[in-house]
């Protein structure tokens, strides 16, 4: 049955091959807790109590509440699917409540560090430097998630509209424009690396040295290899940048329906959370509206 649900988020709901990853994990990690402390049951057997027992264990393990939520997310998509499968005649998640989560507000990089970053940055004078530029400018100028990114192909460029055709979760597609400067980076881009050989026109933008598809891990070092030079944030990772995208469009006085567009979200309610204003923003107001300012 778990392999007919994967098969199911896949074909029918159009999940990312990473959210039907972790969907598995999850249910893994469910039927082996249930193996290992409740023999006598299987996952489609499993009532309330071994259900709200697996989740006090994932408490108990230290896990952060936002994790331990998405995996009851997985489990109530699992069991609705059991049950209108007839495979279960009652759904022992109804009760699951999920937990408490504090509301942190997404991190960015301030403007003054992000431009000096694209400005005054050093990036090497060869392929990999002129990847590492593609990769930072096309994060922060087009906002686009990292599975977008390893997955553009230069076929979804077009250069004369200066847009980009972005295939996002769920298979949604969505048309991104790019600035004039962004395009010179896509150009420089592209010489390198057809001067390198790799002219696989039509596959994907981004590769590595070698001229393999580029993977995950080298855009995390490569985003943390240069926003820890210009910035002390925390968190310094690619979807950073795509919050540094939309708070920065925001701060400029853009319209939240438009960013949402850009982003690719499906509800408001997701861009909202942008609407957070830096505090030179916030001074700014103040110094302009108050009468006592």
């Amino acid at each position: 049955m778990r392999e007919t649900f994967l098969k199911y988020l896949q074909y029918e709901k159009r999940y990312s091959q990473h959210t039907i990853t972790s969907y598995d994990n999850d249910i893994s990690q469910l039927e082996e807790f249930i193996t290992t402390n409740f023999p006598e049951s299987d996952l489609a057997t499993a009532s309330h109590a071994v259900l709200r027992n697996w989740i006090v264990s994932l408490v108990d393990s230290g896990l952060e509440p936002r994790s331990i939520n998405r995996k009851i997310a997985c489990l109530r998509s699992f069991y609705k699917f059991m049950l209108k499968r007839e495979v279960i005649d009652k759904d022992p998640t109804l009760k699951i409540r999920i937990l408490k989560t504090s509301k942190k507000l997404p991190q960015f990089v301030h403007e003054g560090d992000i431009t000096r970053l694209l400005d005054q940055c050093e990036f090497s004078d060869d392929f990999s430097g002129a990847r590492d530029r593609l990769i930072m400018e096309l994060l922060y100028g087009t906002g686009i998630r990292l599975a977008e990114l390893i997955t553009l192909k230069t076929s979804d460029i077009n250069f004369q509209n200066r847009t980009l055709k972005v295939l996002g979760k769920r298979n949604k597609e969505r048309v991104i424009p790019f600035s004039l400067s962004l395009e010179r980076v896509i150009d420089q881009y592209i010489s390198a690396k057809n001067s390198q050989g790799f002219t696989n026109d039509g596959g994907v933008l981004l590769v590595t040295d070698n001229g393999d598809d580029c993977y995950p891990m080298i855009i995390y070092r490569t985003v943390k290899k240069y926003l820890n030079q210009f910035t002390t944030i925390e968190k310094r990772s690619p979807h950073v940048l795509r919050h540094t995208f939309a708070t920065h469009l925001l701060n400029k006085g853009a319209e939240l329906n438009a960013v949402k567009d850009l982003l690719g979200h499906t509800s408001l309610a997701a861009t909202q959370v942008y609407t957070h204003n830096s505090l030179d923003k916030l001074k700014a107001v103040f110094d302009q509206a108050h009468p006592k300012a």
